[in-house]
């Protein structure tokens, strides 16, 4: 079975930067994409960054191309999302997903395996 497990979130003021770390047991290429999402109190779940081994390609939502990176660690199992420039309105529940298609890498519902979540919060 596949766990995800969070870490890295917290609080920042406007500006800052963060770096969120998703390590993953029981996870392979074969399991799909790795990717982070987010969401707010009254919104829908948003797809913020989603990453493929083969092929070597990323995915960004709009709102974060620039100022977002994901990555594979050096760590065999563990993905990060870099937060650069972030701004109030980045503040979310920031949640890790496995098993997604490239076809969708932003779409909530193509991910089978999800972490538990790690808040983030920017302040102005």
């Amino acid at each position: 079975q596949v766990q995800l497990v969070e870490s890295g979130g917290g609080s920042v003021q406007a500006g800052g930067s963060l770096r969120l770390s998703c390590a993953a047991s029981g996870y392979s290429v074969s399991s799909g994409l790795v990717a982070w999402f987010r969401q707010a109190p009254g919104k829908e779940r948003e797809g913020v960054a989603a990453i493929t081994m083969r092929g070597l390609s990323t995915y960004y939502a709009d709102s974060v191309r620039g100022r977002f990176t994901i990555s594979q660690g050096n760590a065999e199992n563990t993905v990060y999302l870099q937060m650069n420039g972030l701004e109030p309105e980045d503040t979310d529940m920031y949640t890790c997903a496995a098993g997604g298609s490239p076809l969708w890498p932003l779409r909530p519902r193509m991910y089978p395996y999800w972490g538990q979540g790690t808040q983030v919060t920017v302040s102005s």
